[in-house]
C-alpha cells in the first residue's frame, strides 16, 4: 500500500454521529472484491437522489470539497457491519485521513490495513477542525504523521496519538503481506531446511 508520511489537502466537514458502514458504502456495492471503482458510490444514498442525480447539498458534491483528502466527522464513525469495502471506498475517492472523536473498532483497524489514517481527538479539538473545514476551498489541513501533528489553515497545531507499530506500518506502507515479505529470506531458509529434514511434506 502507499506510504502515509505527510498529507496536505482540503478537509470536508461531515458533522454527523454514528455514520455506519452502510452509509459509507451501501450493501448493493459489495459484490466486488476489487479495491478500485468504489469511490463513485461513497456515501451513495446521501450523494445522489432516487434518479441518480447528484444532491448539490451533500458536502462531497460541493465544488470546494470534490477533491477532499481529509474527512472531519462526528463520533462513532464507521459503526455497523465490518465491511472492508468502507475504507476501500474512502480511499478510492481520495480520502487518506478521517478525524473524529471516536471510531468503531473494526472500521478503525481496517483503515490502517488499507493505508488510511484514522485520528481520534477530543470533541473540543474536533469542533475546531470542523470550523476550519467549513471554510470551503480554504479548508486545507496538513497531517504530519512523523510529528503526529495536524496544522490548520491559520497555522494552529493539534497533536494526536497513535500506536507506534501502526505508525511504523503507515510510514513504510506496510500491510500484513508487506510485513510478512520483510521476512522472505527467513521464510525461504526455513522451507529449504524443512524440505531436507521432512521431504514428505513437499510431494
Amino acid at each position: 500500500m502507499d506510504k502515509f508520511t505527510r498529507l496536505t489537502g482540503v478537509a470536508a466537514p461531515l458533522p454527523m454521529i454514528n455514520v455506519d458502514t452502510d452509509m459509507i458504502i451501501p450493501k448493493q456495492f459489495l459484490k466486488t472484491i476489487k479495491r478500485t471503482g468504489l469511490g463513485k458510490s461513497l456515501f451513495f444514498d446521501m450523494r445522489y437522489d432516487d434518479a441518480g442525480a447528484e444532491n448539490p447539498d451533500f458536502v462531497l458534491n460541493r465544488p470546494a470539497y470534490r477533491q477532499s483528502k481529509i474527512l472531519v466527522a462526528g463520533e462513532n464513525f464507521g459503526c455497523g457491519s465490518s465491511r472492508e469495502h468502507a475504507p476501500w471506498a474512502l480511499l478510492d475517492f481520495g480520502i487518506r485521513c478521517v478525524v473524529a472523536p471516536s471510531f468503531a473498532d473494526i472500521f478503525y483497524n481496517n483503515c490502517f490495513k488499507n493505508g488510511i489514517l484514522p485520528i481520534a481527538l477530543p470533541k473540543g479539538e474536533i469542533d475546531k477542525l470542523m470550523d476550519d473545514a467549513e471554510r470551503g476551498a480554504n479548508a486545507t489541513l496538513t497531517i504530519d504523521l512523523e510529528k503526529q501533528e495536524i496544522t490548520g489553515p491559520d497555522g494552529g497545531c493539534i497533536r494526536f496519538e497513535i500506536d507506534p507499530f501502526r505508525k511504523h506500518c503507515l510510514l513504510e506502507g506496510l500491510d500484513e503481506i508487506g510485513l510478512t515479505l520483510q521476512k522472505a529470506a527467513s521464510i525461504t531458509s526455513f522451507e529449504e531446511t524443512q524440505k531436507s529434514s521432512q521431504p514428505w511434506l513437499y510431494p
